[in-house]
């Protein structure tokens, strides 16, 4: 799906000659622009279109910054407190629990595609009661921030609607109706942190950044903002001049507490602005880049924000899926990547790695050339009695190449069972085949 930041200037052109279209847009504003675009809005947000005259002319402001001056002022210094950086967080998470003792319910070797599928289900089912019981009254996903060099360090939630977008992406696969419940109220969550034209911030202390904003995008794409592009022009401006797309949105007044460790062109961000924005002339050099470095076999420490290479191509894969038939030729080179990283016994090391590797292969279309027992039994057997997976380090943590920025990491138990019910989800689907 291509975006387009000019639907409005394109129903106003139209509307100029055509006299029948100029009323229902008056009338009936919304269900016209639905019509006219081809899409499903939030039902909760109005839409009103005005018409000037000779005599009349319309101003239209902005909404309200949703943050006070003094709010901002004190988010633009708020690296330097200690006070406000306690703001960021919540109350201290408790000690990493044991990953387990493997004695998940898994079924009997042997055990036919159907039994194995059913598996599956009951263990979504019970996955979807764990994150039933951790998602927050608004909707919010949690997230531990740890430091992966020092266990002393206290550990704390988090829940920045990056956390959420990233667990719900995964859990929009699901077809059981507690996910779809769950998947709504996150929507609803991220409705309400969005800042105008439609972007995101990771914290507050933080300038707004590309990866939280698309993948918050995507999750509400039915918000009128997303809908009519309103965050495009910005998002395109925000390119270096190879054409790819830099992290961090860095100007006016906002917070630059980023500049001493800043590392742009990061592949998963790519990937995410890719498939928000889709195939159009403005990714093409972007989508040349990831292709390049896949090809090339140059994604270990390619990014700073995601800690191994199956999570780089996860990210990807999740854009090749949107954005087809353009980046369809990355499929065969995504999956022999992600092969490429199996151990002798077909493993992906801890169990969110295996699951992301799962759905890897599986938007590549090439789950077919392994064997699927091997995963899906991993994953199961990882199950707690609570139907929780362990917490596991998810994206942060490059240590050895940042210094001590790079050693904060963050995950939950949460993430990781976001995660491994997609890859149950997709192993399932492919039992049925």
């Amino acid at each position: 799906m291509k975006k387009s930041s000019n639907a409005v200037d394109l129903l106003i052109l139209k509307a100029g000659d055509d006299d029948e279209l100029r009323k229902r847009l008056l009338i009936r504003p919304k269900e016209t622009i639905e019509q006219e675009l081809g899409v499903t809005m939030a039902e909760d947000h109005e839409i009103h279109v005005h018409e000037e005259s000779a005599a009349a002319t319309h101003i239209v402001l902005p909404p309200r910054n949703r943050y006070t001056r003094e709010e901002r002022e004190e988010a633009r210094t708020g690296a330097s407190s200690l006070a406000f950086l306690r703001k960021t967080m919540y109350d201290p998470a408790p000690p990493l629990r044991p990953p387990g003792d493997g004695a998940g319910r898994v079924p009997v070797r042997d055990a036919g595609a159907g039994v194995l599928a059913e598996a599956c289900r009951e263990s979504v089912r019970r996955g979807l009661d764990f994150l039933e019981s951790t998602i927050d009254e608004q909707g919010a996903w949690h997230c531990i921030r740890f430091n992966v060099a020092d266990p002393k360090v206290p550990r704390h939630f988090e829940r920045p609607p990056f956390i959420s977008a990233f667990c719900v992406l995964a859990l929009e696969s699901c077809r059981e109706a507690k996910a779809r419940s769950i998947c709504a109220a996150t929507r609803a969550y991220l409705a309400d942190t969005v800042e105008y034209p439609g972007f995101w911030r990771y914290y507050r202390h933080l300038p707004q950044d590309l990866d939280s904003t698309t993948l918050c995008a995507l999750v509400i794409d039915t918000h009128p903002w997303i809908l009519l592009g309103r965050n495009i022009p910005r998002m395109l401006a925000n390119r270096d001049r190879e054409g790819r797309f830099m992290t961090w949105m860095l100007e006016g007044d906002e917070p630059d507490v980023v500049s001493r460790f800043r590392i742009e062109a990061d592949p998963v961000v790519n990937a995410n602005v890719i498939a928000y924005l889709g195939d159009c002339p403005e990714t093409r050099d972007a989508q040349r880049w990831l292709e390049a470095l896949i090809s090339d076999g140059d994604l270990k420490d390619a990014s700073k924000w995601y800690p191994d290479e199956i999570a780089i191509c996860y990210a990807v894969a999740r854009a090749v899926k949107r954005v087809t038939p353009a980046l369809d030729r990355l499929r065969p080179v995504l999956a022999d990547r992600v092969l490429g990283l199996a151990d002798e016994e077909g493993g992906y090391g801890n169990v969110l790695q295996t699951a992301q590797a799962v759905s890897t292969l599986c938007d590549a279309e090439c789950l077919g050339r392994i064997d699927v027992k091997r995963p899906l039994r991993r994953i199961l057997s990882a199950q707690r009695e609570d139907g929780s997976w362990p917490e596991l380090l998810a994206f942060g943590d490059q240590t050895l190449k940042f210094g001590a920025v790079g050693q904060i990491g963050h995950g939950s138990e949460a993430v990781t069972t976001a995660f491994c019910i997609e890859a149950l989800e997709r192993l399932a689907a492919f039992l049925r085949t």
